[in-house]
C-alpha cells in the first residue's frame, strides 16, 4: 500500500494505522545524530517536571521511545498506541524489570485512565493525524483530564512553516508543486497535519492550559542532517548545546521542524 492508497481510507485510525507501516517509527528518533536532536530536546526538557514518584502517561507512545525511556529509569509508564505495527515493536522492547502498561486505543478517548491522575502526560504524536480542530481540541482535553491539578501537559506539533524548507531540500520542484495552497501557504495535512505557531498557540489557549514554555524541539536538525551527522562527537556535544541555547527563543520557534509546547493544567 502506498500514500495514494491510505489517503483513500475512510478513518483516520486506519490512515494511521497503515502510515506507520511504511514509517519506521521505532528508529525515527534515534538512528542519526540529527535525529537524536528532537528526542534529547524533549527528555532534557521533561525531566525538568519530574520527581521520583511522578505518574507519566504516554499517549500516542508509537514505537515507545519516550516510555520505555523513562520504564528504565525506575518510573511506572501508562502508555496507549493506535497502530498496530507500532505496538508490535513496542511490546518487543518491554521486558520484566520495567514498569508499563500498554494499551492499544485513541488519543480522543482515554475513559481507561481515571481523572486527575497523572503528574506528567505527554501527547507527542496524535497532533500529527487529527485533522479536524474539533478532534484537536478534544484529544487536548483528554489529555487535561487525566492530568492532576497541576500537572505538566508536554505537546508536540509539526511546524507548517517549516515543512516548505525540509521538503524543499527533497524536492527542488516544490513551490511549483500542489502540495500546499500557493496563495495561503497551508500545506496539505497529509500524510501528517500541520500548525503554524499562532495555531499551536491557540488550540492550547482553547483548551485551557497555562503555556509555561515552547519549545523549537528540533530546530535545523533535519535541514542540515547531513553535516550534523557527519561531526565528531565533541562537535555534536556543542552543536547539541547550542541548539538547546536557540531552544526557547521565540524567534526559533516557527524555524522548527518540530514544536513542543509545555503547559500546566
Amino acid at each position: 500500500m502506498n500514500f495514494d492508497d491510505i489517503k483513500k481510507l475512510k478513518t483516520e485510525t486506519d490512515r494511521v494505522s497503515k502510515i506507520y507501516e511504511l514509517f519506521n517509527e521505532a528508529s525515527r528518533l534515534t538512528l542519526t545524530k540529527a535525529r537524536q536532536v528532537e528526542f534529547i530536546t524533549a527528555i532534557t526538557y521533561i525531566n525538568q517536571y519530574l520527581n521520583k514518584t511522578s505518574k507519566i502517561l504516554d499517549i500516542g507512545a508509537g514505537a515507545g521511545i519516550y516510555s520505555l525511556h523513562y520504564a528504565k529509569k525506575g518510573y511506572h509508564v501508562d502508555a496507549i498506541e493506535l497502530s498496530e505495527a507500532n505496538i508490535k515493536v513496542f511490546k518487543e522492547q518491554i521486558t520484566q524489570d520495567i514498569d508499563i502498561d500498554l494499551k492499544m486505543g485513541n488519543a480522543l478517548d482515554l475513559s481507561a485512565y481515571p481523572s486527575d491522575f497523572y503528574d506528567v502526560v505527554l501527547l507527542m504524536g496524535p497532533l500529527y493525524h487529527l485533522e479536524k480542530k474539533e478532534d484537536q481540541l478534544k484529544a487536548l482535553l483528554e489529555a487535561k483530564r487525566v492530568l492532576k491539578k497541576g500537572g505538566v501537559l508536554f505537546t508536540a506539533f509539526i511546524s507548517n512553516d517549516m515543512v516548505f524548507l525540509t521538503e524543499l531540500d527533497y524536492n527542488q520542484t516544490f513551490f511549483e508543486s500542489d502540495q500546499y495552497d500557493h496563495d495561503t501557504f497551508d500545506v496539505v495535512d497529509f500524510p501528517f497535519v500541520f500548525h503554524t505557531v499562532d495555531e499551536a498557540k491557540t488550540l492550547i489557549q482553547d483548551g485551557g492550559l497555562i503555556t509555561l514554555k515552547m519549545i523549537a524541539q528540533d530546530g535545523v536538525s533535519e535541514l542540515m542532517a547531513d553535516k550534523i551527522n557527519q561531526m565528531s562527537d565533541e562537535s555534536y556535544k556543542q552543536y547539541l548545546r547550542y541548539h538547546l541555547y536557540c531552544a526557547e527563543k521565540p524567534e526559533m520557534l516557527g524555524r522548527s521542524n518540530h514544536m513542543m509546547f509545555i503547559s500546566r493544567k
